[in-house]
């Protein structure tokens, strides 16, 4: 596909890739200049969702006419360019995560207008990822491809043992994609790419701001023969905002990527992540003095040999550990619980005349000691008494079909699990997309999904909830059909989605003082709207310094049958969303960053005043936060200065437990 609105001034042309990068364009049997991957950059750079539109266009800018690249993204079992996927993947770079106000992956997330982020505490403390209306236990959560999702509960999901200064990209997929990232994917998927080269040496980080928050964190990456190894870690800590709400985190990475030849590599991961904090009100507004103490510990291997049949086998351990304390210092309601997820992964890729055929399964195994969760004694291991034990098995078969204007994926996934052995099923996907012009693209996906319970749906039992052993997997059907424009300076998508939903699962209750009890919803529909705009300045008005600014609108309508149940999560959706987002200079070397968002959530919470025993359910009310962060870069030196909620803003994301106000962080980044 050619860009006519683009012109290169140098071009380089290529007959072969040798890299696992290029891979995909051997197997087309094309010659290839860059030229039309310049052309690719600037189209696939606006085929993206909402905020993040923006972001492909700095990566753009910032690759130098004798570079080419092209992304392979997580948009199919395939390796594809963001150019080929037929499937809509939003991409969020390392340049944009510098330039945003954010303190976290979680508020890095909230930018993207189909994201749903319900944060108990900030900066990465405990948040939960809904996308399109679903739930935080509906997203699956991949760290390098390895589904990391905790079986224990989707509260943990975001317990990652990076920092944002580790982040490569950031893939998003919204909708149902069970298919590509397995059982958990049930509403959408987010993998986190790591960077992995060498030549990013050594960056130091420090920060510090209102609340007594500290920050520190530092990465080195080094080259050894035909090796690459990369060491990071990080410190924060801050008093809180509000009592209780006080925290330290601690994250650690190590990789290793070995090169065998140029078609054979070897990855390696090890990660730890350790938080301490106070939980104020965070599960319930009864209980201001929770606090929770938590520890992850990630481990990978993945290999990859072969070219025309490509072999990719991946093997992953997670291990899980959290202290909880209803009251802080007190054993009453305290819970212990350890988890461990073995997994084996095996995707085969095979191109020929007619695309690219991809095979294979997946073997995964939870487990849990707890002393609140299980269904079989432990004698004499305390503090945990319950265990229980599952193992999902998956297999695949997808196949592409890549032509000119036209990409075609159809896929089927056949899943089991050893606990659910009668809702073993299978769940066909049809993703399509078509160019009608070199501007014009219309996209359609049809895709069916399933989710398994969490250990926390079965069984917890505690003075404010009640888990339901009897609660069996989710299961959907959507579809959503789309159209983009495509344009080096302007860029806009439309879509509308639907999804019908089959013994969703929710936390509900009769009566604001009733226990919350884990159920499944007998069926619920779902219709939505998503458009994006994204406007560059500088390429309409060649002399306008970088300026960028994206827009975002999403509408949803849920509805159910639920008795007229009281709803945690099902129904405590965005109904609307508006994001804005713009990226200017402002003199010299400073530069700034604003971020924008209106919310509209339907639902209601429990609410408690000073002097009432007994909570009044509360509708929530709309509201809205600007964030800004400025930029002032000189040579390896970068001074930025964050300002959370301009307009200290008093809101609630989940329940009543409120969220900060102003808060104005400074600090230094140093590149050596």
């Amino acid at each position: 596909m050619k860009q006519k609105n683009f012109k290169l001034t140098q071009a380089f042309r290529f007959r072969r890739f040798a890299r696992k990068n290029y891979a995909v364009f051997n197997s087309l049997h094309k010659v290839i200049n860059t030229g039309v991957i310049a052309g690719c950059m600037l189209t696939f750079a606006a085929t993206t969702e909402t905020a993040a539109q923006s972001q492909i266009s700095a990566v753009r800018d910032s690759i130098p006419g004798q570079e080419l690249e092209e992304l392979i993204v997580m948009g199919s079992k395939a390796e594809l360019t963001m150019n080929q996927t037929a499937k809509l993947v939003t991409i969020i770079t390392s340049d944009e995560i510098a330039r945003q106000p954010v303190e976290s992956v979680s508020d890095l997330l909230k930018s993207i207008v189909g994201l749903d982020v319900r944060q108990r505490g900030p900066n990465g403390v405990l948040s939960g990822i809904a996308v399109r209306g679903g739930t935080f236990e509906q997203t699956a959560i991949l760290l390098n491809g390895v589904n990391l999702t905790n079986p224990q509960t989707g509260h943990y999901n975001l317990d990652l043992p990076i920092n944002l200064s580790d982040i490569e990209h950031i893939e998003i997929i919204q909708g149902p994609t069970s298919l590509l990232y397995g059982a958990g994917a049930f509403s959408g998927g987010i993998n986190i790419v790591t960077k992995k080269n060498s030549d990013t040496g050594l960056s130091l980080e420090a920060k510090a701001g209102m609340h007594k928050l500290f920050e520190v964190n530092a990465r080195e990456a080094v080259k050894t023969g035909n090796s690459n190894h990369s060491l990071s870690a990080g410190y924060a800590s801050s008093e809180g905002y509000i009592d209780n709400s006080d925290y330290q985190i601690i994250n650690s990475l190590w990789q290793s990527n070995l090169t065998i030849n140029n078609d054979s590599y070897l990855d390696f991961q090890l990660g730890l992540n350790d938080k301490k904090y106070g939980a104020n009100t965070f599960y319930s507004a009864a209980y201001p003095d929770q606090y929770d103490e938590s520890r992850a510990l990630f481990a990978a291997v993945k290999a990859s040999t072969g070219t025309k049949l490509k072999l990719t086998p991946q093997l992953y351990w997670n291990r899980h550990f959290d202290h909880y304390q209803l009251i802080k210092n007190q054993s009453t309601g305290e819970n212990f619980h350890r988890t461990d997820v073995f997994g084996f992964n095996l995707n085969a890729q095979y191109k020929w005349r007619a695309g690219i055929t991809n095979f294979g399964g997946e073997v995964r195994n939870e487990g849990i000691i707890s002393s609140n969760l299980g269904k079989d004694s432990l004698l004499n291991r305390k503090p945990y008494q319950l265990t229980d034990n599952r193992t999902n098995l998956s297999a695949f078969l997808e196949h592409n079909f890549i032509l000119d204007q036209f990409t075609i994926s159809l896929g089927l996934l056949a899943n089991y699990n050893t606990n659910f052995p009668d809702n073993a099923g299978l769940y066909p996907s049809i993703n399509a997309a078509y160019w009608l012009t070199s501007n014009w693209k219309i996209f359609a996906s049809w895709n069916n999904a399933t989710r398994m319970p969490t250990f926390t749906d079965l069984y917890y039992k505690g003075r404010t909830h009640k888990g339901n052993s009897d609660v069996c997997p989710e299961k959907s059907a959507s579809f959503e059909l789309g159209l983009r424009y495509v344009h080096p300076a302007i860029s806009a998508s439309a879509n509308g989605f639907y999804m019908k939903g089959i013994n969703l699962i929710d936390w509900v209750k009769q009566h604001p003082d009733s226990l919350w009890e884990s159920h499944n919803l007998t069926n619920l529909d779902k219709v939505g709207f998503e458009t994006n705009f994204v406007l560059n300045l500088s390429r309409l008005f060649p002399k306008i310094p970088a300026t960028r600014l994206s827009l975002g609108y999403v509408f949803m309508h849920q509805s159910k049958d639920a008795s007229g149940l009281i709803s945690n999560y099902v129904m405590d959706y965005l109904k609307h969303k508006f994001t804005a987002g713009l990226s200017h200079p402002v003199y010299k070397n400073l530069s700034a960053d604003w971020q924008f968002r209106w919310q509209d959530r339907a639902g209601s919470y429990t609410k408690y005043g000073n002097t009432q025993a007994n909570g009044v359910e509360t509708a929530y009310k709309p509201f809205s936060v600007l964030d800004v962060k400025f930029n002032w870069k000189i040579n390896s030196i970068n001074l930025f200065l964050n300002i959370n909620n301009l307009f200290d803003t008093y809101y609630f994301d989940l329940g009543s437990v409120p969220q900060p106000g102003m808060w104005v962080i400074g600090g230094i980044q140093l590149y050596i």
